[in-house]
């Protein structure tokens, strides 16, 4: 008769396997959620989040950079950093906190169109302020103040000051029409503003259109004003 120690000896023995790790789960990457537009002085830039609080925003600007810190409601920050294309004055440039976004607005150095927001962007000329086309003009004007060639006498000052009070005149219109667009802009809904961006920049700044259904589907053609021809910059 077997004893109690002998039937013990033959149970096999159970072996205890290691539960395997699992790894952590790769948080998804963050979404994209910021847009810009941009007028000859100013670019903007728009982040996408409602309802941010003043003390949870932190911007910091630099010549060429931008760097900002949004903390969520969830507990998790929002984090833009840019290598900006051209420089900006960041002393004139402003921020607004609002319901719906967060506005940058960036002062450019230069009156000139970019064509991208960061990395490099070659551009072959700058577009001068119409300030200071209208003083080179003047200066123009002072050197021939008198020519040689005329016999008869012209008020070329008052000509000067007629030139730069319509250049003015004009500087003025189209802030107000700039003004007029960046309220469109900042009111309409996501297919309002990709309308307007799309249309403005493969129009190469000809067209500026708010209905997406009729923009979206196509490329926008190049429409320069009667009178004037687009000619492509050579790179």
């Amino acid at each position: 008769m077997a004893s109690v120690n002998d039937q013990n000896e033959k149970q096999p023995e159970t072996l205890v396997t290691p539960q395997t790790q699992q790894p952590n789960p790769v948080p998804p990457p963050q979404k994209q959620r910021y847009d810009w537009y941009q007028t000859d002085t100013l670019v903007t830039i728009n982040i996408l989040i409602k309802k941010a609080k003043e003390e949870d925003v932190n911007i910091i600007l630099t010549k060429i950079t931008l760097s900002a810190t949004v903390k969520q409601p969830t507990g998790s920050d929002y984090s833009l950093e840019l290598d900006l294309a051209h420089p900006i004055v960041p002393e004139k440039s402003t921020t607004r906190i609002l319901n719906s976004k967060i506005e940058i607005r960036l002062k450019k150095e230069e009156a000139i169109r970019w064509s991208k927001l960061e990395g490099e962007d070659n551009i072959p000329q700058a577009v001068k302020p119409a300030a200071e086309t209208a003083e080179a003009c003047s200066n123009a004007v002072d050197i021939n103040k008198y020519p040689t060639s005329s016999h008869g006498t012209r008020n070329w000052d008052q000509i000067a000051k007629e030139f730069e009070k319509e250049e003015e005149e004009n500087a003025k219109g189209e802030a107000a029409l700039n003004s007029l667009f960046q309220k469109i802009y900042a009111s309409g809904d996501e297919e309002t503003q990709k309308a307007m961006n799309k249309s403005f920049v493969e129009s190469a700044g000809t067209v500026l259109s708010t209905n997406w259904k009729d923009i979206g589907a196509k490329k926008t053609d190049i429409k320069p004003p009667d009178g004037m021809e687009h000619k492509q910059w050579d790179s």
